[in-house]
């Protein structure tokens, strides 16, 4: 955080209203010889200070959260609809920091024990600041205890476009003795006594990112994952019960950017009140917090629209296009892949490759993936992770022959990966089987016949940078899909001291990060796929490192419509891969054009074996792959509008808009036939609404030429296009 735009308010300040202009430290103020407090607060605008009173509102375009200390303490007293330049409290305020300590009339966001056992916090105001962050303004509250030497510091970063605020919570020991750390959330929230119902994002593997709605009655509803992996999206929505459409309504939303095993939590008061908390999972977990040693909760971002379920994924689309993912890709059009998994499996050679490569460049493929299978002693899935290096009985040249004829035709190179894994039948398990996660006196409980190595410990780190680097070093590799297939099992760590053996989930998830960042460091151009058994590991602090996701090991494509559907509540299509294949689940053989219609929807990708194709199949890949690199600006940069959910009849519809909005594409798809009569039979008279679109300008429908006007797309709608189960169309509108 930078030093620069700094204002700083103590204990010492709350009786007075003028500040001397030493204290204001803005170069543009410097010839001003006086500041009333709330010129201040005027000329900060995404966050308003009235320092007389010690009191902050932090605005969004749509929200304000508003701040205050009352007798030393510091509570939340509205979080909701943009408020005006009026102080008044809406509502009785809230402890912000939430601790155990004090009456049990909330849950505890912090729960620590000193060293004389005293398990109580009693946090009172210290001081906050206001700083500027890559041009954006970050509020820091700091609290301390009455008695003993823990400063507790509150952030608030203001995203007013996005109507977003982050939050997190530092935690710095500034006594002599260790401080013990039961539970760090990042984030305590209030609500208004009300009904409230709540929609989150969960599943397992091949069901991912299902919706589940439910009424927040009193008590607990605890959502969250405790083994590294989630199938879904640490979303949430919550709305007034019954009071929200997908394009009207309020709702109140959040996400916790965290990779490993995290937590939101929803308590209901007894009075109604709602309070809503989200941080790391401290399940079987503690932190020892040394002297002078601070400890970083992960960020909880958080907001509000009165416009409804859909704002909220556009919010968070533009949120994560612009401010998440890494820099060197953050507004590149991802590429169009093609994988090896699904035409060969493990049994991967150069000849047999090159075939698959040549077909995937005729058809328009921009990078070509070899996936699992490539590298020593991997014939299956019993043996090889761990040991790196490429497999000479099925490459005895090594790979870069293969690489440099890809690279030939005009592609680039990409490999699947699985480093947090290792088969015990392997060189690296069989030289270090204290590696892995496991318990003394305990099985060492196998997933798809693999072990979880210990990333907490740095020579596991170390050799998996060193084994990484010198692949991508000694490779022209421009794509890394990184997999990580078992769940935490038997999470110990017998050689490290006791008090760091509860630490070792968060050591790993801090470690993981260190290693993806270290890679991005060494190969600022390298894309990356995150993987997890599918969608098992997809979160905001992942995408801060990796450039998409594979959201479900399920590409039969009337599964994808729906997990498609729901995974982009949470995040951006261009964050989402999506393959053809002949995956069929329900014994329904689904036209190639099904299939590369839903897969168009995200990053699109090709898994069948293409060697197999007919040349007709040939040719109508070949101009779906064309029609997408002519729609994928608008698809992967654009904002959606969902309209019509899976979830609630046979049909899908999705709609991007272009930046500028002079572009729009619909996908359409139509899943099971039903009886006719019935109140989701799609019919040839079902109206679509468009959304977004600028009412005076004239759209011309491509590939008809017929013209329309943007207030009678949005207004009147056109006609739903499809009358077939499992059928699709895409339609694209351009402003001529």
């Amino acid at each position: 955080m930078s030093n620069k735009k700094k204002i700083i308010y103590g204990q010492w300040h709350a009786s007075v209203c003028y500040k001397p202009l030493h204290i204001i430290k803005h170069s543009f103020l410097t010839a001003l010889p006086l500041l009333c407090c709330f010129s201040i607060a005027s000329l900060f605008g995404q966050i308003r200070n009235n320092v007389n009173a010690q009191e902050w509102l932090l605005d969004t375009d749509a929200m304000t959260y508003k701040l205050a200390v009352v007798d030393n303490k510091l509570y939340s007293q509205y979080y909701g609809k943009k408020l005006n330049d009026s102080l008044i409290i809406p509502w009785v305020e809230r402890q912000e920091v939430a601790v155990r300590g004090g009456e049990v009339d909330k849950t505890p966001a912090i729960e620590v024990i000193f060293e004389d056992g005293t398990r109580d916090l009693d946090l009172i105001f210290s001081k906050a600041e206001i700083r500027e962050d890559d041009g954006v303004q970050v509020l820091r509250i700091d609290l301390k205890d009455t008695y003993y030497p823990l400063l507790v510091s509150s952030y608030y970063k203001v995203l007013p476009e996005y109507d977003i605020i982050e939050r997190w919570t530092e935690l710095k020991n500034i006594g002599k003795k260790d401080i013990r750390i039961e539970k760090a959330l990042s984030a305590s929230l209030w609500l208004p006594e009300n009904d409230y119902e709540l929609t989150h994002f969960s599943g397992i593997w091949g069901t991912e990112f299902q919706p589940n709605t439910t009424l927040l009655t009193q008590g607990k509803k605890i959502v969250g994952s405790r083994n590294f992996k989630s199938y879904g999206s640490p979303l949430f929505l919550v709305n007034k019960q019954g009071k929200a459409t997908e394009f009207d309504g309020e709702v109140w939303y959040g996400q916790i950017h965290y990779s490993g095993n995290w937590s939101l939590i929803f308590d209901k008061q007894p009075r109604g009140e709602q309070q809503i908390l989200g941080g790391i999972n401290f399940w079987d977990t503690e932190w020892t917090l040394r002297p002078d040693t601070t400890f970083k909760t992960p960020v909880f971002s958080f907001g509000y629209t009165d416009r409804g379920k859909g704002a909220v994924s556009r919010n968070y689309g533009a949120y994560v296009r612009d401010r998440i993912l890494p820099k060197s890709h953050r507004h590149k059009i991802r590429p169009i892949l093609y994988n090896s998994w699904y035409a060969t499996e493990f049994d991967v050679n150069e000849k047999q490759q090159l075939a698959l490569a040549t077909v995937a460049k005729k058809i328009g493929v921009e990078t070509f993936v070899i996936d699992d299978g490539w590298f020593k002693g991997r014939v299956n899935d019993k043996a090889g992770l761990g040991d790196w290096t490429v497999d000479r009985n099925k490459f005895p040249n090594g790979l870069n022959p293969l690489i440099k004829k890809i690279n030939a035709m005009g592609m680039d190179f990409g490999i699947w990966v699985e480093p947090e894994m290792v088969n015990p039948d392997s060189d690296l398990y069989r030289e270090h089987p204290d590696w892995v996660m496991h318990f003394e006196n305990r099985t060492r409980t196998t997933g798809r016949n693999q072990l979880m190595l210990n990333l907490a410990r740095e020579d596991v780190y170390e050799y998996l940078y060193e084994a990484l680097h010198n692949l991508l070093n000694d490779h022209n590799i421009t794509y890394l899909k990184w997999d990580m297939n078992k769940t935490l099992t038997e999470p110990g760590w017998p050689e490290a001291d006791l008090s760091v053996q509860h630490e070792v989930r968060i050591l790993y998830i801090e470690n993981l990060y260190r290693l993806i960042d270290s890679l991005r460091r060494d190969f600022p151009e390298l894309w990356i796929e995150t993987c997890s058994s599918g969608g098992g590991r997809a979160d905001l602090e992942i995408f801060k490192r990796t450039d998409v996701a594979w959201a479900s090991d399920n590409i039969d494509p009337a599964d994808r419509v729906m997990i498609q559907y729901a995974y982009l509540n949470a995040f951006p299509a261009n964050t989402m891969v999506s393959w053809t294949g002949h995956q069929e689940r329900h014994g329904i053989t689904y036209d190639l054009d099904f299939h590369f219609d839903v897969s168009m929807s995200g990053v699109l990708g090709v898994g069948n074996d293409i060697t197999k194709w007919t040349p007709a199949e040939i040719d109508l890949a070949s101009k779906k792959i064309t029609l997408y690199k002519a729609i994928r600006n608008t698809v992967q940069q654009g904002d959606l509008y969902r309209l019509a959910s899976p979830f609630e009849s046979n049909t899908s519809v999705l709609q991007y808009v272009g930046k500028d909005r002079s572009e729009t594409v619909l996908f359409y798809y139509e899943l099971e036939e039903r009886l006719k009569g019935s109140t989701s039979f799609p019919h040839k008279n079902q109206i679509v609404r468009l959304k977004g679109l600028k009412k005076d300008a004239v759209y011309t429908l491509e590939d008809t030429g017929k013209k329309y006007s943007g207030s009678d797309l949005m207004e009147q709608g056109i006609a739903f296009p499809l009358n077939k189960g499992y059928s699709s169309a895409i339609l694209r509108f351009k402003e001529k």
